[in-house]
């Protein structure tokens, strides 16, 4: 299914504009490139901050520990994959 875009309205400085044309027109990218670039500059932001937000508010957590939450998040997947395997190849 695909998304349903939406409309931004943004301002942008003349000399932020013309680098970022000038280099997306460097790599060959076509009209309607600008709008997936930014949007994935927003969602590789997005993530940068939530990412520094973790790693901010567990700064004072156990190493350990948090290595067995992973590890134990890890294997919850993983067995549930497998079970979902075995049922699709049934």
């Amino acid at each position: 299914m695909k998304e349903q875009a939406v409309r931004w309205s943004l301002k942008i400085s003349k000399d932020t504009d013309l680098s970022l044309r000038t280099f997306l027109g460097t790599q060959g990218m076509k009209k309607g490139d600008l709008s997936k670039f930014v949007e994935d500059a927003v969602n590789r932001r997005v993530l940068q901050c939530t990412i520094q937000d973790i790693w901010e508010r567990n700064a004072d957590a156990d190493p350990d520990e948090v290595q067995r939450i992973v590890d134990e998040a890890v294997s919850e997947v993983r067995a549930e994959r497998r079970a979902k395997q075995k049922v699709d190849k049934a």
